[in-house]
Formats: C-alpha cells, sequence, structure tokens
C-alpha cells in the first residue's frame, strides 16, 4: 500500500500527478515513488499523462539531449554547430512562376505553342480551372533571362535587383510538394501539414531555441500591403503555435496605426503603475502556477512581460529617423511607404539586429490564373528591391553569414497556357516542380541546385535531387542547430515533430 502522508495537504490525488508530471521528473524518479510501493510510481506516470497530455517526451527529450539546465523556449545548446542565428523567411504567397522568374528554359523556345504530351503530364490531377480545358499548349517565358555574377545565374529581367545578388544566391530549382490548391499548400509549407491545427515553423524554432532579445518576441511576423484581386488571403494560424506554449505564436507588426494594438495604455496609467500591476498579476499567476503547474501559465507570465518590455522596445524599432541615407537609396523609394515589401524588409534587418530569431515577411498576389505577362511584372516590381536590398545590407552590416533567408512561393505555375491566347493568358498551380532561394545563413551562394525537364513539368531524378517541403524545413533547423528528428512536442498521447514522421534529410549539397 503507497505511503500517501507527504501528500495530505495537497487538494487532491489529480493536482499531485499534474505536478509531477509537469517538473518533468526522468521516469526513474517516477518509478522511484514507489520504493514503498511500485504501484504509485507507475500509477503517477499513466495518471499524469492524462491530466496534462501536453507535457512528455518532447521536452525531456530535449533537456537529455542539450544537457541539464535546458529548458525548452530558452537560448540553449544545439543539438549541432549551428550556422545560422536566425531566419527571415520571404514568403511569396500565391506562387510566382518559376518559368518566368528563376528556372531559365530556352527549350521551350522551340517548344512554345506545342500540346503538353500526356507521357510528360503522367494523369496528373489537375485544379478544378483548367480540368475543364481541352487542349495544353505549353508557353515560353515572356521575359529574357540572363546570366549574372561571377557565377552566371539565370535570372529573369523581371528581377533585376536581385541580378545584383545573384553570387549570394542558391537556388533551389527541384521543389516539389503534394498539395495543388493554395490553402493546403501554404499551409503545409508554414507548418509541415495539409490542415490547420499544426504549429508554424516560427513557432518550432522558437520553442526550440528561444530569443537572444529579452524586449522583442522571437517570433515576429509583417504582412505586406497589397490591393491585388486574386491576392490571397492570409489566416493567423500560419505563424500560430497550436499546441506549443502559446508564447511561441508569431506576433504581427501592423502597417498601419500602432504597430501592435494597446502599445500605448488606454487608460493613460504612467510606466510605475504598468508594472505595479504586473507585478500583482505575475504573484498570483505564480501562486497559481505551483498550485496546478499549467505550463500555459507560465507562458502567460512571460507574454505580460514580454508586452511591458515591447512598450518602450517597438517605437524604437518602427522609429526610422536613425537609417542614413545610403540605406534609402538601397532600398528604394517604396521603403518610405509603411506596409511596403520594402519597408518590412527594412524593418525585417532591423529586428534581425535586435536578435528576433525568426522574422516572417508575406507578400501576397502572385496567383495569376491569367493576366500573367501584364501581372507578374507589376508584383516583381514590388518585392524584387526590397529583396535584394535586404540580402545586400546584411552582407554589409556582417550579418549575412549568420542569417538565413528564404524566398519562395507555395508551389510552382504550369508550363500549359490557362485560358487565354499566346500573349493573355494565365497559368494554373503547379506542384511537381518550383524554384526557391535562399541565401546566407551556411548556405552556398552562386548556385543552382536540381533541374527540371525541357517542358518545366518534372524534377529530372527527383529521386535524387528532389527537395520536398519537409526537406526545406530539415535544412532550416540543421543550418540553426537543431535535428528535425529530435525536436518534438507530445500532444494527446503522440509525439509530434515539424518535418512528419516519413523520412527527410537536410540538403546537405547546398551547405557552405
Amino acid at each position: 500500500m503507497a505511503d500517501w502522508s507527504s501528500y495530505r495537504n495537497r487538494k487532491t490525488m489529480h493536482e499531485q500527478f499534474a505536478t509531477l508530471a509537469n517538473n518533468l521528473l526522468h521516469r526513474r524518479a517516477f518509478l522511484g515513488q514507489g520504493v514503498r510501493g511500485t504501484g504509485l510510481g507507475l500509477g503517477a506516470m499513466a495518471l499524469a499523462v492524462l491530466a496534462q497530455p501536453r507535457l512528455g517526451r518532447a521536452a525531456e527529450s530535449l533537456a537529455m539531449h542539450n544537457g541539464p539546465g535546458y529548458a525548452p523556449g530558452h537560448v540553449g545548446p544545439t543539438h549541432m554547430p549551428a550556422r545560422a542565428k536566425r531566419v527571415i523567411y520571404l514568403c511569396q504567397s500565391g506562387a510566382p512562376s518559376q518559368i518566368d522568374t528563376f528556372d531559365y528554359k530556352p527549350s521551350l523556345d522551340k517548344l512554345d505553342g506545342q500540346e503538353l504530351p500526356e507521357s510528360i503530364r503522367g494523369g496528373q490531377r489537375l485544379t478544378g480551372m483548367t480540368s475543364g480545358q481541352n487542349s495544353f499548349p505549353a508557353a515560353k517565358s515572356f521575359v529574357p533571362f540572363r546570366q549574372h555574377g561571377a557565377s552566371g545565374q539565370w535570372i529573369s529581367d523581371l528581377l533585376p535587383h536581385h541580378a545584383k545578388i545573384a553570387d549570394e544566391l542558391c537556388i533551389v530549382r527541384s521543389m516539389y510538394t503534394e498539395a495543388i490548391n493554395h490553402d493546403p499548400a501554404i499551409t503545409l509549407f508554414q507548418t509541415g501539414h495539409q490542415q490547420p491545427g499544426r504549429p508554424s515553423l516560427g513557432a518550432w524554432v522558437s520553442y526550440g531555441l528561444g530569443s537572444e532579445s529579452e524586449s522583442l518576441p522571437a517570433y515576429v511576423v509583417l504582412l505586406d500591403k497589397n490591393s491585388d484581386p486574386q491576392a490571397q488571403p492570409l489566416y493567423a494560424r500560419l505563424w500560430g503555435s497550436a499546441f506549443l506554449p502559446s508564447n511561441h505564436q508569431g506576433v504581427k507588426l501592423r502597417s498601419s496605426g500602432d504597430p501592435v494594438l494597446y502599445l500605448n495604455d488606454p487608460t493613460g496609467a504612467g510606466p510605475e503603475d504598468r508594472r505595479r500591476l504586473l507585478d500583482g498579476i505575475e504573484r498570483l499567476n505564480r501562486l497559481r502556477l505551483a498550485e496546478v503547474g499549467d505550463p500555459e501559465i507560465a507562458a502567460r507570465i512571460a507574454t505580460y512581460e514580454m508586452a511591458y518590455r515591447m512598450q518602450v522596445s517597438v517605437p524604437e524599432l518602427t522609429n526610422l529617423s536613425d537609417e542614413p541615407a545610403s540605406t534609402w537609396d538601397l532600398y528604394g523609394p517604396d521603403a518610405q511607404v509603411p506596409g511596403t515589401h520594402a519597408a518590412n524588409c527594412l524593418l525585417a534587418r532591423r529586428l534581425a539586429e535586435r536578435g528576433v530569431r525568426f522574422i516572417q515577411v508575406y507578400h501576397r498576389g502572385w496567383d495569376h490564373h491569367g493576366g500573367l505577362p501584364q501581372r507578374h511584372p507589376k508584383i516583381a516590381q514590388e518585392v524584387d528591391q526590397g529583396s535584394a536590398a535586404l540580402v545586400q545590407d546584411l552582407k554589409q552590416r556582417g550579418m549575412l553569414d549568420e542569417t538565413l533567408v528564404v524566398w519562395g512561393g507555395e508551389f510552382g505555375r504550369t508550363v500549359y497556357r490557362q485560358g487565354g491566347n499566346a500573349t493573355n493568358y494565365g497559368r494554373d498551380h503547379h506542384p511537381r516542380c518550383f524554384s526557391i532561394w535562399l541565401a546566407g545563413g551556411g548556405v552556398k551562394g552562386g548556385i543552382s541546385y536540381g533541374q527540371t525537364d525541357d517542358w518545366c513539368y518534372n524534377i529530372v531524378d527527383r529521386e535524387q535531387y528532389g527537395v520536398h517541403i519537409h526537406d526545406l524545413n530539415a535544412t532550416i533547423l540543421h543550418l540553426l542547430g537543431i535535428d528535425h528528428r529530435r525536436l518534438s512536442y507530445r500532444y494527446q498521447g503522440l509525439d509530434y515533430r515539424l518535418t512528419g514522421v516519413e523520412e527527410h534529410h537536410p540538403v546537405r549539397a547546398i551547405l557552405a
């Protein structure tokens, strides 16, 4: 019979077990509780998992691999030497056409207008937008490509400023995904799963590494202004924390008004009054935390404290008056308009300087099912100078080697025309192959990886050179010093990880 004398002051057995679980004791400690009755140790283990399903192997595993004293969500030792300290992810929502940006296909000059062979299409599933078409004529790029830099990277004339950073870019032309529609595709890209309900990439990074900054969140999100009528919507779940502690979700900075809601206290209370209020709330929260051990209370304490610090740090962050004229020349006139891509790229650099771990910049408007030759140049112009300036700016400040920049959309575009004619047409969604680029942060510059066939429809030797979304995310985590197989979180009895349960690997051929 178990000896319960040491527990008599507790309210319930349920709280005893939850407290044991929340202290993250090693399995032997649980079993050790059963010296006078092994049933107590085993029962505590089982009931604790039921009482607090979000606790379990993940935090224990991270602590075990990272050494004693490591707490998930705080800066600590990594699984391997990190090549990057932070990530700036420039998400091109809507999916740029790889044929007209980074995948040069001179073969299409001869194939232009020809019917896409069934042997190439291979019975691929089509979206509802082209499933009714009777023909699938190929369309070459409507814009010339040129070689740039010492590396001779092929980049289209849509992106003249990218030509200036050609030797910094690692262009991956062999990306692929299973998702064929926007919402599941971008959800897969951002969370590792096509269905909503999983933590975002930035939340995983925050959970695994924490923040270098004491006054800004580990994960910040910036949304570009866009008036394109076909722009796809974006949802907060794309930067959410799902079942991870809520302090790891992305914090969105607004482009108009206060960057963060209630940055200025609407009551007019002074800093000292706010500090006293928060101290009182913290004492109450800590009493409750000690009583029930709910980790979400600890997250709430951290969130209140971060909000207080942001009331000082965010106004300083967004005050660009200290930027020299050379910065404005580099980023261009759009940078002086809040909410533009150039302005957000400049803000991303300032966030990186201040220790923010993961910075997500979303630009919408690449979804061109019609009028692509007329509309793609406009959207490319919106992002070209800002994206290139960010890489140049980081390099001249000595930050590029430790900052990984990622640029790309959720899938690619078809080589065949969607509707229209030879001069006015669209391109449909294409998950089989598309292009993204990476720069800095331990990635080789001035290279391309993988290639597509003459029709720009399939990856050549996908088994060896194909890069799945999970492979890309595994690579990002690897560069940050995280083994994607060892970053997990127990939720409802399962150990979840960003890259799923399939076999995926970092793309080592692109690592510097």
